[in-house]
């Protein structure tokens, strides 16, 4: 008997859960997942149960959600579509980064792999989207790069911004206005008195500017570090 497709709310759950997990070493709960949503609790019950039926997550009552390794299968199938779409539509089409989430989320359900395969065939198989998350390849494989959030640096820690968050898009275009971008060199300079704002000198096309940047900035921006100053701790190298 032929298996039907997953329906477009599945493979948008599926996505939602790996992404929660990408970046950082904790599971989803069912409250986050529906914060994230933008659904009910109840909502989210009941298609966690789907899912479970499904064999896509494991999941007990008053615990986070893991996806099954047909799971996560099917979210890197989703996430390579996503993420490719963004890609496409920057580099193709003339959007820009705070724009592209909300189309690709429209046009992921509505192609088809032959598509897909044929975008990333002519964007040259990109390795990762506009705000430097990793493209799944086709077989599922994933390269994450080693990273940490700027906001965990000392002062005196350098590095290269490797990732920023897309969740958005007013930050985006913060950083767009700021022109704060990925591969820009990054130098922790110290942070203002009383739990004030992160002081980081950043280099951009030869320029070096010194930027006070508030923790939600800095918790939006993982940087890449293979040059670890005395007593450091982070390097990614």
């Amino acid at each position: 008997m032929k298996t039907s497709a997953p329906s477009s709310s599945i493979e948008d759950y599926v996505k939602v859960i790996y992404g929660f997990t990408e970046w950082q070493d904790k599971r989803i709960t069912s409250s986050q997942l529906a914060q994230r949503l933008g659904v009910a609790n109840s909502s989210v019950s009941e298609m966690v149960r789907k899912l479970k039926d499904q064999g896509l997550v494991d999941h007990k009552p008053y615990s986070a959600i893991t996806l099954t390794d047909s799971g996560v299968r099917l979210a890197l199938s989703m996430v390579r579509r996503h993420r490719l779409i963004e890609t496409y539509l920057v580099q193709e089409l003339g959007y820009s980064w705070d724009e592209v989430h909300d189309e690709a989320e429209l046009l992921e359900h509505a192609v088809s792999d032959t598509f897909i395969e044929r975008m990333a065939a002519k964007l040259g198989n990109p390795q990762r989207d506009p705000h430097g998350d990793p493209i799944p390849a086709a077989d599922g494989t994933v390269l994450l790069p080693e990273a940490h959030l700027l906001g965990e640096l000392d002062p005196g820690h350098t590095g290269r911004i490797t990732r920023i968050s897309d969740e958005n898009p007013d930050l985006l275009r913060y950083l767009s206005a700021e022109e704060i971008d990925l591969d820009d060199e990054v130098e922790v300079v110290g942070r203002k008195p009383f739990g004030g704002a992160l002081v980081v000198r950043i280099s951009n096309a030869g320029r070096k500017r010194d930027y006070d940047l508030a923790d939600e900035v800095t918790a939006a921006l993982w940087v890449h570090s293979d040059h670890p100053h005395t007593g450091c701790t982070l390097s990614d190298s």
